[in-house]
């Protein structure tokens, strides 16, 4: 069996289980010995497709970090007003946050401990000012309000957003998943509702 394992374990197999791990124990708390056994192979194997644990970190939350940067490249994130645009990125993060649930629970637990998380940490800042930008066009355009501070509403619908991984699992006892059986469309629909019913500017 630990003979079948080690001729089909791939790169992104043993990342799945890092990741897993990684949120588990925590990244510091993870030794490769721990990855070793979860993956059911030998920690020489392991280093035959990484470097060591950081290496395994970095390619966890790059792949969050690069859907998320990704959303910011769409076209209905760049094309029509500041409030269009801002409602788009808001739906699509909550997609990607369901879509990469592991890797995006990843990237919120990082805690700045090794050049690998303080690069993390750098990006996700880079994400929430492109964001905060939007949000803060939205408002000078007279689409939503403006007194509630731009840093603090950022603070608030990345808290909202962000508090999805403490209680979604993809597979419910429904099969439908999320809690209470709600699914993602439901989730994003909520999530646009309750954002966006409390920033549009009352008209």
């Amino acid at each position: 069996m630990t003979t079948a394992k080690r001729d089909t374990y791939t790169p992104e197999t043993l990342l799945s289980v890092a990741v897993q791990v990684f949120i588990e124990r925590g990244y510091d708390g993870t030794s490769m010995e721990h990855l070793s056994k979860a993956a059911g192979i030998s920690k020489s194997s392991i280093y035959h497709h990484v470097t060591g644990k950081e290496e395994l970190l970095r390619r966890a939350v790059s792949r969050a970090l690069d859907e998320l940067f990704g959303i910011l490249d769409e076209e209905q994130a760049r094309v029509g007003s500041a409030a269009e645009r801002l409602e788009y990125v808001v739906r699509r993060m909550v997609e990607v946050l369901m879509a990469e649930l592991p890797y995006v629970t990843l990237l919120l637990r990082v805690r700045g401990n090794t050049g690998t998380e303080r690069w993390a940490l750098e990006r996700r800042r880079e994400f929430d000012h492109r964001v905060a930008d939007l949000l803060r066009a939205a408002a000078a355009e007279g689409d939503v309000r403006a007194d509630v501070e731009v840093r603090l509403a950022t603070r608030l619908v990345f808290g909202m957003i962000n508090s999805i991984v403490e209680w979604y699992r993809p597979d419910g006892p429904d099969g439908r998943g999320g809690s209470g059986g709600a699914g993602e469309r439901e989730v994003v629909d909520a999530v646009a509702r309750l954002v966006f019913g409390g920033l549009r500017k009352a008209t």
